[in-house]
């Protein structure tokens, strides 16, 4: 009865071991909310996308805005720097 009460730790230790490591998550393609075909517009000033159609789904994202961290790689987000231009294009 002794030997089974010390080996009850070990045996719990035994049980957190993963069998196998995790899968890793899926990459989503570098440019899956097609941003390079805006990359033109970095340095523009914002009213520029008012003046567009943009894609549905897609953000306009001010220097103090706050924003949801849900990642969407098909959402192309428009990141305006403290300057009033347009700083970053990307998929996120």
């Amino acid at each position: 009865m002794r030997r089974l009460f010390l080996l009850a730790p070990l045996c719990a230790l035994a049980a957190c071991v993963p069998a196998e490591p995790p899968a890793p998550a899926p990459q989503p393609a570098p440019d899956s909310c097609k941003a390079a075909q805006f990359r033109g517009l970095i340095g523009q000033p914002r009213a520029v996308l008012g003046a567009m159609t943009l894609p549905q789904g897609s953000r306009i994202i001010g220097p103090r805005d706050p924003v949801t961290a849900d990642f969407r790689a098909e959402r192309i987000n428009f990141e305006i720097g403290k300057d009033g231009r347009i700083a970053k294009i990307g998929c996120y």
